[in-house]
């Protein structure tokens, strides 16, 4: 069996570590100056040399060789992820006692130390505030934000930092040349923005790729991309500029496409993130689209479906947008807002030839949220607020609907919630979701609520308008959307 690159790579000395350049140069000054602490606390992304560091100043500490093969008596690691109960703490800490065998410290290495529970925190703490002279503690750590600001105190911290692309690639093109691996500079740049920082992940990533070298010609970043599941930057390109300009067809199909090619949805996800990082840098345009989508895009990969939320998020975004029927005839498929098209929903005037009705628009049905009851308006804010926080997909769903008062409820006042997709309508008909979102209404409004939800009134009066070119473009809007959902339904406009 063959050893794994990052192991075989693996740094022996503090003189081979790249990247951390600001923390080596510190340890070997203490080092030089004799100048120990009891207890360190190594902060930082995995795979950027935590625990090789903590492995090499263990050896250091007591002048001894680094040999990534052996092990020593007096120097113990810790997996705090298996070892974080109260026992375990309570076992070393009655063990620190006892002098080192051979070396001059005992050297204790917890990695990931933030799994620990508060019990075990509490009896480590203890230790770490009398400590044996002959005892030396390293903590690792990814997450310092949930270690206990007692114990974070009584250790010098040292902030990993992940690593640049650049240093990245010029390590991956030294390992590479040693390994006769034949690949592009470009591809190396490719791995590096995979591995996002990480040394190991990205000498893995070489490592799985090179079985891929089998011909003359070097691998390629088309390659990499390919073999990694990346999407190329044109896709990303393509999807983000139709989302943004209220394109909901093409976005439907550029999403049905890219899954069709194997690109899921969460790395789909992190490439727009970053798309928008590059432009919020790059441009001085209005950029509030911008934030919002990449707020909801972060979301996107700890989703419990994926696939759905991120066609949620980009819909979102794209129905919020201003559509021109000429160019973008697809938002005739739903009904519009009341508040939108109050010349469709008003009385019929007298003068035909008016621009604007002499008086406001009276709903045959309900009235538009925050017209009728400013208090519906805030609660149903508050309320999507609420959902968002645990329930993401289903926040994507309700901020699709409007929330009317329901004037014909006579005992308890009652709020109707009007969708424009049938789906979206059968998703809050499901007795829970129901029941949950109507005790979020009751709750923000301070009274008991009545909820129920229908699809978007149907409007009259523009059929015999619509051109066949606009009728013919609905249709085929009908079957991308059938295709991505599994069904549609037209709402007469």
């Amino acid at each position: 069996m063959g050893q794994a690159l990052y192991r075989k790579y693996r740094s022996k000395s503090l003189s081979e570590i790249v990247g951390q350049q600001h923390i080596v140069a510190t340890l070997q000054n203490a080092l030089k100056q004799g100048r120990i602490s009891h207890a360190y606390l190594f902060t930082g992304p995995h795979g950027v040399g935590k625990t090789s560091i903590a492995r090499i100043l263990a050896h250091d500490i007591n002048g001894l060789p680094y040999d990534d093969e052996s092990a020593h008596l007096d120097i113990i690691e810790i997996d705090a992820a298996s070892n974080r109960r109260i026992d375990e703490i309570r076992d070393l800490r009655d063990k620190v006692h006892i002098a080192p065998s051979i070396a001059k410290y005992k050297v204790y290495i917890i990695d990931e130390v933030h799994m620990l529970t508060k019990e075990a925190f509490n009896a480590l703490l203890k230790t770490l505030e009398e400590p044996p002279a002959h005892v030396v503690f390293i903590l690792a750590t990814t997450e310092a934000n949930k270690l206990p600001e007692t114990i974070i105190s009584r250790t010098q911290r040292f902030t990993f930092r992940p690593i640049e692309d650049s240093e990245v690639v010029a390590h991956l093109q030294q390992i590479a040349k040693q390994e006769n691996i034949k690949i592009d500079e470009k591809a190396l740049g490719v791995i590096a923005q995979a591995g996002n920082g990480s040394f190991r992940d990205s000498i893995s990533l070489l490592d799985q790729l090179s079985s891929y070298s089998g011909s003359d010609a070097p691998i390629s970043a088309q390659d990499v991309r390919a073999n990694l599941g990346i999407a190329p930057d044109e896709l990303i390109d393509k999807l983000l500029t139709s989302c943004l300009s209220g394109q909901t067809k093409a976005t439907m199909e550029m999403l049905q496409t890219a899954y069709q090619q194997g690109y899921e949805a969460g790395h789909l996800a992190k490439q727009l993130g970053q798309a928008i990082r590059q432009q919020l840098a790059n441009t001085d345009a209005n950029k509030a689209d911008l934030i919002r989508l990449l707020r909801e895009l972060i979301e996107v990969p700890s989703s419990s479906d994926p696939s759905t939320a991120l066609l949620v998020v980009l819909l979102g975004i794209g129905l919020s947008k201003p559509q021109q029927p000429a160019e973008s005839p697809e938002p005739k498929i739903v009904a519009s807002r009341v508040s939108e098209a109050p010349s469709v929903v008003s009385e019929p005037a007298k003068n035909p030839k008016a621009a604007k009705p002499s008086k406001p628009p009276v709903a045959p049905v309900v009235q538009p949220a925050g017209h009728s009851d400013k208090n519906l308006d805030q609660a149903w804010q508050e309320v999507l607020g609420s959902v968002k926080k645990s329930h993401n997909t289903l926040y994507g769903v309700l901020r699709m609907a409007q929330a009317t008062m329901d004037d014909t409820a006579d005992d308890v006042p009652g709020v109707v919630l009007s969708f424009q997709f049938a789906f979206h309508q059968k998703r809050l008909t499901e007795p829970k979701t129901k029941q949950m979102v109507s005790e979020l209404l009751s709750q923000h409004m301070g009274k008991p609520i009545k909820l129920s939800c229908q699809l978007a009134p149907k409007t009259s009066g523009t059929t015999s308008s619509q051109s066949q070119p606009a009728k013919a473009a609905n249709s085929a809007n009908l079957s991308t959307i059938s295709n991505i959902f599994g069904s549609a339904e037209v709402l007469e406009s």
